[in-house]
């Protein structure tokens, strides 16, 4: 059971990375979900919701794109369902349906795409697939989110009596107008609207000559606003339609709310499905921001990380064009506890927040900064004491308040526990602190919990030397510059550089001689000895990673040479192959050649029938009995021989196109002119062939040609003459 305090998300700033998550979210459900981000209970929660993050980052690639999942919410819609009789507006119907259509299409998507979103299928597949909520509203109201016509029959005839009755309201006011504009009864503007209706601008005087309702009159009292009498009982008749059009209406939205009451726990999930899906987007886009990677989680005790960022950091580093540091640090079996030490502002909290925010990331389900080859556990408990946390309100010190800290350290402390101490043992006096707080270090090494802490002490450096599991680090310094390199280096304690830092910051050189001297010339000694330690390191260390580019770049080379040389042998073999294979052919012809020309002279059957069993023989006796997949393994092979040999053909003949669709046309034309054929004896070639041969015979334009060893009939057209035939 995963179980993380509150505090240690407060410590390692966990919320921020929220409320920067949340600002991807494109829904309201979406958003609240991701500021209540933390990390998961258990181990096959945690790589489930990864995977499915894992699994958006990578649709971005694909062609088909996840389908925009953005909804209304429709909280007040269902907190409404909840109360009996009460009636849905049109405009919450209009989100449902939304919903509900936006569900669908996720559903239909994830069902196709199952094999490369399995995680997310998962996810989708636990809400049930309907039209009928969709296809209820949309029988009722419209897309414009309109009560269609013919949703009833009684509304139907409603309108069209409504439509009726505004016709003959428009026509009679028409009507009137006219006939009292022609009697000199109206005004100049002739009409206007009072509270939405239409009404004659008649003069004062005639107003008594106008049948109809007054409904106002004129600032001056010279135009009387009269409805017209058939208008005013034309438009009581539409004000009834109306009332009983809005009765229809209420009555089929209160059907349709009945039907739809059924639903609401299914609405409920689909909310919380698109949601959901709101919120893997949401981390999804955010792994793009901060080049978030899944890195191999082990089962096993391990975390190393190789090139990791904290997010927040490099996210403010960019915004204001500044260069953050990636670190490596590595915790395992061999190696649970890590003492960094080094300078103040040299990055030591820094890496401290970088190892447990990522970790808390992971176990929520975000991908994190760092490079692919990293590898990370998931543990059950991270504890966390960072910043003094002095406390007014509660009388507490400093040194108390952490003091109650460690004491919770030792009581949760266990075999699957982070810990994470940003300046351990400091508060009291350096001997006495110190020596506590190596107690402590030793408990929490006897418990086998994996940690980082941050220190000056010398007695907690030496400890890390000494205990076989735990190890020294510092945040490496340049001393001659005296500025940070914010570069994490495993295997030795490092510096505090307290007179260099001191120098620095621009306190005088005489202060800082008398200072020296009140310190003992050991100590003094021991941290310069620490620092010449380091600079000697970093050159070895600059040293060993050259050479190790080097040989890197060896072993490639030795790797590509090899694959080149073995590519050039398969090659040679292969037309070795074909080579044998062709001479064999070449030797056949020529015997059955023979046997054919003895053939000719001496007409004997017997004969030539026995020799070419003879010969058949000794070719068969050549061969070895080969299975049938030994067979095809060879034709296979003989094919493929084939095959590079024509590529290689058609290669040439493309350049000889080439060449020729380059050549001039005074060239041109002299590759045109008619060959002279070649003639007995001449020395001859096939086209696109390099053997030359002597013609031996011509006859019914086929051509024998004798290479020496064989001898061939080809098209006489097929050959270029190579020499002519020297005259005696």
């Amino acid at each position: 059971m995963i179980k993380i305090a509150s505090k240690t998300l407060q410590d390692l700033e966990f919320p921020r990375v929220c409320i920067q998550i949340s600002e991807f979210c494109i829904t309201s459900p979406g958003t609240e979900k991701a500021l209540k981000l933390k990390p998961f209970s258990s181990y096959r929660r945690t790589l489930f919701e990864l995977n499915q993050t894992n699994e958006y980052v990578s649709s971005k690639t694909r062609e088909a794109r996840i389908p925009n999942h953005g909804f209304d919410a429709i909280d007040r819609e269902l907190r409404l369902l909840e109360i009996e009789d009460t009636i849905l507006e049109v405009s919450g119907f209009k989100r449902i349906s939304a919903l509900s259509e936006t569900v669908n299409t996720q559903l239909k998507y994830f069902e196709k795409y199952q094999e490369y979103y399995p995680n997310l299928q998962k996810t989708a597949s636990e809400v049930e697939f309907t039209t009928e909520i969709t296809d209820k509203i949309g029988r009722v109201i419209d897309k414009f989110g309109e009560v269609k016509d013919d949703a009833s029959p009684l509304l139907q005839s409603l309108r069209r009596s409504i439509n009726s009755v505004k016709g003959q309201i428009n026509s009679s006011f028409s009507k009137a107008l006219t006939t009292y504009h022609s009697f000199g009864y109206l005004d100049d503007i002739r009409e206007s609207v009072v509270d939405n209706v239409r009404v004659l601008a008649v003069k004062a005087m005639h107003r008594r000559k106008v049948k109809g309702g007054i409904l106002g009159n004129s600032k001056t009292g010279s135009i009387v606003f009269i409805q017209p009498e058939t208008t005013y009982q034309y438009t009581r008749e539409l004000n009834n339609l109306e009332y009983e059009e809005k009765e229809e209406i209420k009555r089929l939205l209160k059907e349709l709310t009945g039907f739809i009451r059924p639903f609401k726990p299914l609405l409920i999930d689909y909310q919380n499905l698109l949601s959901e899906i709101d919120l893997i987007s949401a981390k999804a886009k955010y792994a793009e921001e901060i080049n978030g990677i899944l890195p191999k989680i082990s089962k096993g005790r391990e975390l190393q990380l190789k090139e990791a960022f904290h997010p927040l950091l490099y996210l403010n580093n960019r915004k204001k064009g500044e260069k953050t540091y990636p670190q490596d640090i590595e915790l395992s079996e061999g190696n649970r506890i890590v003492v960094i030490s080094g300078p103040n502002a040299g990055g030591k909290s820094i890496t401290l927040k970088t190892v447990g925010l990522l970790q808390l990331m992971l176990q929520s389900g975000i991908l994190i900064p760092v490079h692919e080859y990293s590898r990370m556990c998931l543990f059950n408990k991270v504890l966390t004491d960072i910043g003094d946390n002095q406390s007014i309100e509660n009388h507490l010190s400093t040194y108390s308040y952490r003091l109650k800290n460690m004491n919770r350290f030792l009581r949760k402390c266990d075999d699957k526990t982070l810990f994470l101490i940003d300046e351990f043992g400091t508060g009291s006096d350096p001997e006495l602190g110190g020596a506590l707080a190596e107690t402590f270090l030793e408990v929490f090494y006897e418990k086998e919990a994996f940690g980082i802490l941050t220190t000056h002490y010398a007695n907690l450096k030496k400890l890390a030397n000494e205990l076989p599991d735990m190890s020294n680090a510092n945040m490496l310094f340049d001393s001659q510059s005296l500025e940070p390199m914010f570069k994490l280096r495993v295997g030795e304690a490092g510096s505090s550089f307290t007179f260099e830092v001191a120098q620095k910051n621009g306190i005088p050189y005489s202060l800082i001689n008398r200072s020296k001297k009140k310190v003992e010339r050991g100590k003094i000694r021991f941290d310069r000895s620490i620092a010449k330690l380091q600079q000697q390191r970093s050159k070895l260390q600059k040293t060993t990673d050259s050479l190790k580019t080097k040989e890197q770049k060896a072993a490639w080379e030795k790797e590509k040479l090899e694959e080149i040389n073995q590519k050039i042998q398969q090659k040679l073999e292969s037309y070795q192959e074909l080579y044998d294979s062709n001479q064999r052919l070449i030797y056949l012809g020529q015997k059955v050649n023979e046997m054919s020309q003895k053939y000719f002279q001496n007409k004997n059957k017997k004969v030539l029938i026995g020799e070419f069993l003879k010969m058949v023989e000794i070719e068969n006796s050549k061969r070895k009995k080969e299975s049938k997949k030994q067979q095809q393994v060879k034709k296979a092979k003989e094919n493929k021989v084939q095959q590079e040999v024509r590529k290689k053909v058609e290669v040439i003949r493309q350049k000889k196109k080439e060449e020729k669709a380059k050549m001039t046309e005074a060239e041109r034309k002299e590759a045109e002119k008619p060959k002279t054929p070649p003639k007995i004896g001449d020395r001859v070639r096939l086209e696109d062939s390099r053997s030359v041969g002597t013609l031996d015979q011509i006859e019914k334009g086929k051509a024998t040609v004798n290479y020496g060893i064989f001898t061939t009939q080809v098209d006489l057209e097929k050959l270029e003459l190579v020499q002519a035939m020297k005259k005696k």
